[in-house]
């Protein structure tokens, strides 16, 4: 195939729709007959995956790359910052966490310049690692689907952006902007977004994508026109807002839809077997549960309200980026004891990474890798112990009931010599706590995309669910969606024209 330029999906605004848009791009260059990959030089994110040389990057990228037909790697990613707090995050560059960095200090320090190491004895040019991934990745596939981050007008850090416009100079990308029309003020963010650009930049953005509208689509024929003539650019697509596909996501953004509106409605779903996800304040890895939201033997939704909880079936505790400040919120809150006294009652739980730890007896943070707290009492579910220690741990694993990924920080042990596992592992090491099918815990992100421990988890509860459901593939149900996904974008995008402004010398 021939070969074209780069393609960056650029914003307005945060959850304008640029993840998705380049997760269909993906799809749509691959279906014809191109070999492409994303990239995405600085991702901000609490949804992380494993590559698989056992590294880590977002969520999105993995996604991405899953809808491209390719495997995940770090070049896709090459830098990663993982909120602690609302002003610092840990720093993950190329799949290595390298320490935490203030926010204040990485914004205000231009990662153009070499800064203070964060764990080495060598400085860091961040811009030079995102570029030099960039050009590794480019050498390989054709072409590069780029996603900028946030908002391209932050005027004031452009002189330490490393994802949007500078990355897309590096890479002499095409620049699609991309507004949310569903927000409102579409015009003046769009018209605004390409004004607020220095000249340079202002020449490589080539046309504009409207994302999430509403209605007819012909009523906004007219403020298409009007908004090419405004810009100058072409708008190269209106795609309408659309409910009935489904694409994993990683932003707190949708972990905040996903929590609303689905509480208190286990009555109503009488036939099906209600799965409660703890909704922790540092939740991380919320993609864990995407099967069984789609799973028709399932009612699946997020809370942190006892009530629920008590009338649930499952309860699910996720991954956490701080366990033991949640486990405290939980203690806290109620939240512990409810989980405890559902239990009792014939509820299971079941951890997963930072839910596993908290399910234990105790966790112990005696080198304050997450902060000050030195110990905590655990849920007392399980006989285990975690310590916390700085190593953190990525890798993909594969077990009798398929394969998931391991990234958490922190060793969990048995109170006695007997361990009682819940999964074996192909590299014969074992992982988790088994006590009955009403309680367990596992590191592994992952596990319930494998239809045969979901047949597990839900076999307690059988004579509940209807005779007609069936066993839900994830995998099959994924690749439709991003059929879908491609589908309904090309639809609504001028694929040709497209095509014209990513085509050399056109």
């Amino acid at each position: 195939m021939k070969r074209l330029h780069p393609i960056m999906l650029a914003g307005t605004g945060s959850d304008v729709g640029k993840s998705v848009l380049a997760t269909a791009l993906c799809r749509i260059l691959l279906q014809d007959g191109y070999h492409p990959a994303p990239f995405k030089a600085q991702n901000m994110a609490l949804n992380s995956y494993a590559t698989p040389e056992g590294l880590e990057i977002g969520r999105a990228q993995a996604v991405q790359a899953e809808a491209a037909g390719i495997p995940c790697h770090t070049d896709m990613n090459p830098l990663l910052l993982k909120p602690q707090s609302d002003h610092t995050s840990q720093v993950v560059l190329h799949g290595i966490p390298i320490g935490n960095r203030d926010a204040y200090d990485f914004w205000r320090k231009s990662p153009s310049t070499p800064t203070q190491p964060i764990s080495s004895t060598q400085p860091i040019d961040f811009r030079q690692e995102v570029c030099a991934a960039f050009d590794r990745l480019s050498q390989h596939y054709n072409p590069i689907v780029m996603e900028g981050a946030g908002s391209i007008s932050e005027i004031n850090l452009r002189d330490h952006d490393l994802v949007n416009m500078p990355m897309a100079r590096h890479a002499n990308a095409d620049v699609i902007l991309v507004g949310d029309i569903d927000r409102g003020g579409v015009f003046a963010s769009v018209y605004g977004s390409i004004a607020l650009q220095t000249p340079e930049d202002r020449k490589l953005i080539k046309g504009i994508i409207i994302n999430k509208f509403r209605g007819d689509l012909r009523l906004f024929e007219d403020g298409r026109k009007m908004l090419e003539e405004l810009c100058g650019i072409p708008v190269l697509g209106v795609v309408p807002y659309y409910k009935d596909i489904h694409i994993e996501e990683e932003d707190s953004v949708a972990l905040g839809r996903k929590a609303g509106g689905q509480l208190s409605t286990l009555n109503s779903h009488p036939s099906t077997v209600s799965v409660a996800v703890v909704l922790l304040r540092h939740l991380s890895n919320f993609t864990d549960f995407n099967v069984l939201e789609r799973d028709p033997r399932v009612h699946l939704f997020y809370t942190n309200n006892t009530d629920d909880l008590l009338k649930s079936d499952i309860i699910l505790i996720p991954g956490s980026k701080s366990t033991l400040s949640d486990l405290y919120e939980l203690r806290r809150n109620g939240v512990a004891q409810a989980i405890i006294r559902a239990h009792r009652q014939g509820a299971t739980v079941m951890g997963i990474c930072g839910g596993y730890q908290m399910m234990g007896m105790e966790v112990c943070d005696p080198q304050h890798v997450e902060g000050d707290i030195d110990r905590l009492p655990g849920l007392g579910l399980l006989p285990t112990t975690t310590t916390m220690s700085g190593e953190k741990v990525t890798r993909q694993v594969t077990c009798e009931y398929g394969s998931g990924y391991e990234i958490h920080m922190g060793e969990t042990r048995p109170h006695n010599a007997a361990s009682s596992p819940l999964l074996h592992l192909d590299d014969g090491t074992e992982d988790g706590y088994f006590v009955d099918d009403h309680c367990m815990g596992t590191y592994v992100h992952g596990i319930l995309d494998n239809p045969p421990f979901i047949e597990r988890l839900l076999a307690p509860f059988k004579d509940k669910l209807a005779q007609t459901a069936q066993t839900f593939d994830y995998k099959a149900f994924k690749e439709e969606q991003y059929d879908k996904l491609a589908a309904h974008v090309r639809q609504h995008l001028d694929m040709q024209r497209l095509y014209q402004l990513l085509t050399p010398n056109s």
